[in-house]
């Protein structure tokens, strides 16, 4: 299945917005706190994720990409996608929505 295919099934949602505004403030490795824009937000495959950039992430032209869950009393809670394959759909659907065809990456 092809990414526009896939994306035919994403659907906008606003979990991180609603309650953070447009920014939110992660703490690294090294605690320190980094403001991270959040640039889109959208439900695939039963999964909510969430696409993020910091003014450093913004320098490169990248972004970082959660997986967004719940915590046992409902706070937004960001989870890595460690699974390869699964990274690559929710990043094809993000390069899709952002740059439509010939413009793509």
């Amino acid at each position: 299945m092809s990414a526009q295919s896939e994306w035919g099934v994403a659907e906008p949602v606003r979990t991180l917005r609603d309650r953070y505004g447009d920014e939110i403030e992660l703490t690294d490795e090294q605690d320190e706190s980094i403001v991270h824009r959040i640039l889109a937000e959208f439900r695939h495959g039963g999964n909510v994720y969430a696409v993020l950039q910091s003014k450093e992430l913004a320098k490169e032209k990248e972004v970082a990409i959660f997986k967004v869950s719940a915590s046992a009393d409902g706070e937004p809670m960001l989870e890595t996608i460690d699974d390869d394959d699964e990274w690559e759909t929710v990043s094809e659907l993000y390069d899709e929505m952002s740059f439509p065809g010939p413009d793509r990456p």
